[in-house]
């Protein structure tokens, strides 16, 4: 399994696709199929069938996007991150920006 440089909460930038430059705040990283859910961001509409006693109808949700297709976005400098890896002296594995060296777990 691929360890991914973007997580759950982590907001992030649309670089390519219909919503290029689109942020939002990832709700889900689904590991299996290398996408991410990130909210209201490709939203599409589902038709449901009533169930007990929820209503039928249509309903929006977020779609997966490919994580490649997604960039972490620093909001103090308003620009997007490229994401590294540290391996700090007490041994932990970190995420670092690139650009600045700074720690961003």
């Amino acid at each position: 399994m691929a360890k991914f440089k973007i997580r759950k909460n982590d907001v992030v930038m649309v670089t390519t696709g219909k919503n290029r430059g689109a942020t939002g705040r990832v709700l889900s990283v689904l590991t299996d199929k290398g996408h991410v859910v990130v909210e209201k961001v490709n939203v599409v509409q589902r038709h449901i069938k009533p169930q007990g006693g929820r209503p039928g109808g249509t309903v929006q949700k977020e779609a997966s996007i490919h994580i490649s297709n997604v960039a972490l976005w620093d909001e103090a400098a308003q620009r997007t991150r490229r994401v590294g890896w540290k391996v700090l002296e007490d041994g932990r594995k970190v995420r670092v920006d690139k650009h600045s060296g700074q720690v961003i777990d």
